[in-house]
């Protein structure tokens, strides 16, 4: 993409942010369909959620039923915490309900995705499930993710979303043994890049594995220092996490159009 291109998206995409709302409702609709081009997704299951903008209480999802590669800004619905339809037309499951109303009531996250994605979840399925700081990617991981080490069954009541948010604390990322994974985030462009990376590092720790030869963890002084903003880099964490998001989304104009709509 030239220079000239990047400026002239960049000037499209804050003409959306005047709507912060239509902004959350493109971006999430994006997500779902980007969860699909990166298998990440299984069908209709799992959820990903945004607190409505302006509002603490009310919370857009893909309504239960449709496809994840049908996601469109103008279908989803806005719930509450009690399971109400408050906007739109269709339902919110109820493990969504369960799960993600207390994440965002009590941790404040502005957006959570959880999933069953294929490698994370074979690295959870695992006895030691542990992410290793081996890699760079790896290693921005590490400390950032709280493990739920005792799978109970299905979400059928928020005292499990309760449980799963008291884990959380500092982290971003939850490990759910035997289940999956969840990732918490202020934007939809920071919460789905930190899951596309959690699956690539993921897939590369259970390739590593199936070598039979162990993994080189790396120095605690050198995580630091990848973990640590470079003073001197031009490009700020959120720079990168909109810049990745936007770039995603030029892709799904290619591929998969009509998230916007």
């Amino acid at each position: 993409m030239s220079v000239h291109s990047l400026k002239r998206a960049r000037k499209a995409g804050n003409a959306n942010n005047a709507d912060p709302v239509r902004e959350a409702r493109i971006h999430l609709a994006a997500a779902h369909r980007l969860a699909v081009l990166h298998d990440l997704e299984e069908g209709i299951d799992n959820h990903f959620t945004v607190t409505v903008p302006g509002a603490d209480d009310r919370f857009l999802v893909l309504p239960f039923g449709l496809h994840w590669s049908e996601a469109r800004a103008s279908e989803l619905i806005i719930f509450d915490e009690s399971g109400r339809t408050l906007e739109g037309e269709g339902e919110v499951e109820l493990s969504a309900q369960c799960i993600h109303g207390p994440i965002h009531r009590i941790t404040g996250a502005r957006v959570v995705l959880h999933t069953h994605q294929t490698w994370a979840l074979a690295l959870n399925m695992l006895d030691d499930n542990r992410l290793v700081p081996a890699s760079q990617t790896a290693a921005f991981f590490h400390g950032r993710i709280a493990y739920d080490d005792h799978y109970a069954g299905t979400a059928e009541a928020p005292a499990e979303g309760e449980r799963l948010a008291g884990l959380i604390g500092e982290c971003h990322t939850v490990f759910m043994k035997n289940h999956g994974v969840l990732v918490v985030g202020a934007t939809v462009a920071q919460a789905y890049r930190r899951l596309y990376l959690l699956e690539r590092v993921c897939r590369a720790q259970i390739l590593a594995l199936g070598s039979g030869r162990p993994l080189a963890r790396l120095a605690d002084e050198i995580i630091a220092q990848v973990q640590a903003p470079a003073p001197q880099d031009r490009h700020s964490r959120a720079d990168r996490e909109r810049l990745f998001f936007d770039a995603m989304m030029r892709i799904l104009d290619r591929e998969l159009p009509g998230y916007a709509d």
